[in-house]
Order: C-alpha cells, then sequence, then structure tokens
C-alpha cells in the first residue's frame, strides 16, 4: 500500500511524532491508521508532545569548530536531568545540531525568535523585487505569504530540513530525540562563527599579481 504524505500529516496530527516515526508506523501497519497509533505508543513515540511543556533546566553546551578552523559553532540544549545530559544518544545529537548549523547558516532557533522587523525587513525586500518583476498588485498579498513562509523555513533551524536526512525537519528529529530518551529536550539558543565573515575581504587580480611579480 502507498503510503501519501496526507496519511503521515494526519497520524502526526493525532500523535504529535515526527513525521520519519509517522511514516515507519503505517508501513509497519499496512496503512492502518489505528495500529499505527498503537504501533507508536509501544515504541513510546507518540509522547513527545506530552513531554515539551516539562521544564528542561539542564544539559550542556556543545561546541564544534571544523576542519581549518574556518568555521564554528557554541550550541546549548536543555534537558530534564543531569543524566540524560550525559547520555550517549544526547551528545550524539548534539553533536548532529552542531554540524547542520555549520552547513545550513540558519540564523534564530524557531519562527518566535524571528524580531518583526526582520520580517517586516524582508517583506519589503520580496514586495519591492516582486514588483519589479511585474507581479499584479492584487497578487502580492498571497505572493509575498508563500516567500516569508520559504524564507523563514530557510533561516529558522526547526524548519530546517535535517542535512544528514533530507526527509524530515530539525523538528522532527527532536522530537523523536524527545520520545527516545524520555524527556523534555530544548534547544535553547547557538552562535555560529565563519573566518572572516562581515568584513570586506582582499581581492586582487591574479593576472596582474603574477605581472607584478615578473616586474
Amino acid at each position: 500500500m502507498t503510503i501519501s504524505a496526507g496519511m503521515i500529516k494526519d497520524l502526526r496530527n493525532k500523535t504529535q511524532a515526527g513525521m520519519l516515526d509517522c511514516k515507519k508506523a503505517l508501513e509497519a501497519s499496512k496503512g492502518d491508521f489505528e495500529k499505527s497509533i498503537e504501533w507508536l505508543r509501544a515504541k513510546g513515540l507518540s509522547s513527545a508532545g506530552k513531554k515539551s511543556d516539562r521544564i528542561a533546566a539542564e544539559g550542556g553546551i556543545t561546541s564544534y569548530i571544523h576542519a581549518g578552523g574556518s568555521m564554528g559553532v557554541l550550541l546549548e540544549v536543555n534537558s530534564e536531568t543531569d543524566f540524560v545530559a550525559k547520555n550517549e544518544s544526547f551528545k550524539d545529537f548534539c553533536k548532529d545540531l552542531s554540524l547542520h548549523i555549520v552547513a545550513q547558516k540558519p540564523l534564530y532557533v524557531k519562527e518566535e525568535d524571528v524580531p518583526a522587523k526582520d520580517i517586516e525587513k524582508e517583506k519589503s525586500v520580496l514586495k519591492a523585487k516582486a514588483l519589479e518583476e511585474g507581479k499584479k498588485p492584487e497578487f502580492l498579498d498571497k505572493i509575498l505569504n508563500g516567500q516569508i513562509n520559504k524564507w523563514l523555513s530557510d533561516v529558522c533551524l526547526m524548519k530546517q530540513k535535517f542535512v544528514k536526512d533530507p526527509d524530515v525537519t530539525i523538528e522532527d528529529v527532536l522530537k523523536t530525540t524527545i520520545a527516545t530518551l524520555g524527556e523534555n529536550i530544548v534547544i535553547r539558543r547557538f552562535v555560529r562563527w565563519e573566518l572572516g565573515e562581515g568584513l570586506e575581504k582582499k581581492k586582487e587580480d591574479f593576472a596582474a599579481e603574477v605581472k607584478a611579480q615578473l616586474n
């Protein structure tokens, strides 16, 4: 039986489990919705949403420096207990997140973290571009809403496709980790650095440089 995106979405809305887990549940249950719910419950994956309200004040700060020292990340991920913070699965999750942040360059953790002024600034740029391209004013709102949602999925960590598995988002990976570890996990904040970022790098004409050396 073919498992459709709509079936996966419905099961996710019902159980709060990750999309990948919902797909596995439906495949294992041959598309039977109720059996899929039971499959998720048996594995503890349908309870991730319920755990998200619990306080997470432990955890750890993970650092990652890319080979050659050209990029780096400091990441804080919280857990409910110090016991889970020392768990290898938790550490692997934090490491994977750090690698993802280096590769995908998110600006914010989640959509709620994006300042309103940044959204308005992006809308202004997109609106000017749309008008320049000849888009009709009466369609602008619909066009801009779609483009802003696309922009948010690009700049918000939770909405990004996981670099190690593009079939799922970071939010899906987080939910699976919560279900696996049995307590709430919160991606709190991160800082990403790139060598020379924001500086005007010196650019030279290679041909002129060779000519100068010959003279």
